[in-house]
């Protein structure tokens, strides 16, 4: 029995995060586990997070998002850099064929929810839009939610 590896990859998030996720999968593509974490009263921005595996044989270039919940939506990379976590706007985020990029809290890629309209609370959700050069827009729906504990512990880009 053959078993896709967006589907281990969907089984060991939902198992790790508890919750139901919105899994969208067009040709080739499979966006799994699209979530937020809730953000304080007087906090300006948000970050949004999920998994993008690609299946076929060309590589999946995001190059934006947006969001009714902000003003805009960036892609950032946050990464060590001499002792100090630093944390970067990207133009775009290239998942190559055959492999899974997983965005989490705690380092790595993510979605910065950019001046939002209101705050995030737990159990919302909220369409966002993702935008791919030469895939077009994705709509996904996001879901406000606590980062599971083992969040920052999920696989680096390429590992299955």
């Amino acid at each position: 029995m053959r078993f896709s590896l967006a589907a281990l990859v969907t089984a060991g998030l939902l198992a790790a995060g508890g919750v139901q996720a919105q899994n969208v999968s067009p040709d080739g593509l499979h966006l799994l586990h699209p979530f937020a974490t809730p953000t304080p009263p007087g906090v300006p921005h948000g970050a949004a997070y999920l998994s993008i595996s690609v299946e076929d044989d060309t590589p999946a270039v995001l190059v934006g998002a947006r969001s009714p919940v902000s003003e805009s939506v960036e892609i950032h990379d946050m990464a060590m850099d001499d002792g100090i976590m630093r944390m970067r706007r990207i133009e775009q985020l290239e998942v190559e064929p055959g492999t899974t990029q997983v965005m989490r809290p705690g380092g790595g890629y993510h979605l910065m929810l950019m001046n939002l309209v209101s705050p995030l609370q737990e159990g919302e959700r909220f369409p966002l839009t993702l935008e791919f050069a030469h895939r077009g827009d994705i709509d996904v729906e996001v879901e406000v939610q606590t980062a599971p504990e083992d969040s920052s512990m999920g696989m680096e880009h390429g590992q299955h």
